[in-house]
């Protein structure tokens, strides 16, 4: 079966950084756009990076995390990371990775997600 392992989330101070790790296995993983969405309590979940299936030469970020974070993806590993520098309080939630196949066999899946907290 399809799973999604996230690793990678902790309590830091502001301004810390932290990586994030998404393994894949059950599927074909280099076929897959890979995402990273986040929940924080009260609010909807939030797109915060895309990476492109294949080599992951294009990535996508939500405005408020553009210059902070950085995704990449290891087809070797069937691992997409998510890079997290400078964070802020603001950046508290609980971090999902999501994988998506477009076309005719659309499939998609979640992982069980990973707390980041960001307090001093």
């Amino acid at each position: 079966q399809v799973q999604l392992v996230e690793s990678g989330g902790d309590l830091v101070q502001p301004g810390g950084s932290l990586r994030l790790s998404c393994v894949v296995s059950g599927l074909i993983f280099r076929r897959y756009t890979m995402s990273w969405y986040r929940q924080a309590p009260g609010k909807e979940r939030e797109l915060v990076s895309v990476i492109s299936g294949a080599g992951g030469g294009t990535t996508k970020y939500v405005d408020s995390v553009k210059g902070r974070f950085t995704i990449s993806r290891d087809n070797a590993r069937n691992t997409v990371y998510l890079q997290m520098n400078n964070l802020e309080p603001e950046d508290t939630a609980m971090y999902y990775c999501h994988a998506v196949l477009s076309g005719t066999n659309w499939s998609a899946y979640w992982g069980q997600g990973t707390q980041v907290t960001v307090s001093s």
